[in-house]
Parts: structure tokens; sequence; C-alpha cells
């Protein structure tokens, strides 16, 4: 009889040995930042061609991607706008889960004209709810064109409605030399982002002043190296380093966000 039972033991282990060995015990996914935004978010493929960089070439520097994934969908020549309505965001959104975080960077575009034949793709000064009804010759089809804020709050909406944090970055300012000086301007894109972010109680990472600030302690000659010889927008690779060092400064005193946990 005992020796029955001793048996039965054996077998019983053997089977939970067994089975054990089976069962693949599934890791918890990784949490994802996902960057949306324009060229100086990521120029072209983001591998500096012509030597234009956009920050988020970078931002992965700043973070322990064995804890989190980090994905730029920037796409260069967007605005707030036309990243929704050229079919930009949806694939984006797909592939947002709870507890993603979705960084976003729009501004530099949004000035353009509504409804010109070179991009259409200009929103409404503002946050309010204003729209406009447009023919859009790029599309050739009557569009409905809203606020800047409109817009941000719709990335936002959406972005919460997946269970994901969503947090908006103000536009890193243009090439501010003026004459061989440094000559810091207002932005009322940056004020603006920041009047969306706080009334829809998400983070806001001042940028747009981080990066002033840094500015307004260099001379003309330091600040120039900072920025391609092309335009007075983009930023070389530089430039690009420096504005994602600030990112990641932004994201470190940002309260009650679990962003943060993921910095070197």
């Amino acid at each position: 009889m005992k020796s029955n039972k001793t048996s039965l033991c054996f077998i019983l282990l053997a089977a939970c040995i067994i089975i054990s060995s089976c069962i693949t015990l599934k890791q918890p996914e990784k949490p994802t930042l996902f960057l949306i935004g324009d060229s100086t978010v990521k120029n072209g493929k983001g591998k500096g061609d012509g030597d234009l960089w956009g920050w988020g070439s970078f931002i992965s520097d700043f973070f322990d991607t064995d804890k989190i994934n980090v994905e730029n969908d920037a796409l260069g020549g967007t605005s707030s706008r036309t990243f929704q309505t050229n079919g930009l965001w949806a694939p984006v959104l797909a592939k947002i889960k709870k507890g993603d975080v979705v960084m976003m960077q729009f501004g530099h575009n949004d000035s353009s004209p509504l409804d010109d034949t070179a991009r259409a793709r200009g929103t409404i000064k503002g946050i309010g709810m204003e729209s406009k009804n447009i023919y859009n010759p790029i599309k050739q089809k009557q569009e409905v064109v809203y606020t800047y804020g409109w817009y941000l709050r719709k990335f936002i909406d959406d972005i919460k409605a997946k269970g994901a944090i969503a947090i908006i970055c103000s536009a890193i300012p243009r090439n501010p030399l003026r004459d061989g000086k440094v000559v810091l301007v207002n932005d009322p894109y940056a004020d603006w982002a920041q009047e969306v972010a706080h009334a829809e109680k998400i983070g806001f990472i001042p940028l747009n002043q981080l990066i002033k600030d840094k500015y307004a302690k260099l001379s003309a000659t330091q600040v120039q190296m900072f920025f391609t010889e092309k335009d007075h927008t983009h930023t070389n690779e530089e430039g690009a380093k420096l504005n994602a060092s600030l990112v990641a400064e932004g994201v470190r005193t940002l309260k009650l966000n679990q962003l943060k946990r993921y910095l070197k």
C-alpha cells in the first residue's frame, strides 16, 4: 500500500513538472511612447538627410528601452489638421493600447493657408470651436476646417478613449537670429498648446520656452550652430539632440505621469 502511494506521488510530481514546462509565462507587454508631429520631430525618414534632424530621432537615448518602446510616427510637412485628415493618425491610433503614451508637437505648419494649391494644411487660429467650410484644391472636395485647438483636442479624446496618456509639447522655436543677434519672440501656438493641455488636464512640456531659455544664455554664434543653413526652421543633429534633452527634462518635471519612471 505504501509502495502504491509512493508511486502515485511520483506520477503526480512528474505530471506537474511536465505541465509546468508546457506553460509559457506571458511577459507583460512593454508600453510604447508614440511621437506624432511635423519635421521638427522627424525629418524625412529620421536619418538626417540633408543634415536636417528632428528631436524625435534622439529622444530614445534618454529612455530605458528595455522597459519602454519609442516609436516616432511624425511626418514632415504636416499640421494638426493634415496629420488626421491625410490618414496618418488612424494607423497610429490603431496600435495604441492602455498604458501607452502619445506625445504630440504641432504648430509650425498650422499657420499655413487653409485652402492653397500647395498644401492646404492650415488651421483656424486659436483653440475655440470655430469652423469654416472650404474647397480643398488638393483633394478636390469640400472640407470643414477647425481651429488648432480643436484638432489637438481630437487627438486627446482619441488617446484617452484607448486608455492611453496624452502629452503636448509646444513647438520648437524657429532660428531666432536677426542681424547677428538672438531675438526671442512669443509664439501664439505655444500659448494655445499650453491652454489646451491645461484645460484637458494632461501633461504639457513647454518645449518652446525651455529652448528659448537655453538660447538666451548663448551667443548668436553658438545658437546658429544648432540650425541648418537651408532654412530658419530645421535643426541639425546638434540642435535636435539639444531639443531631445530638453524634452526629457520636461518629462522629468511632469506631475502625476508614469512616463518619467522610464527615463534613464
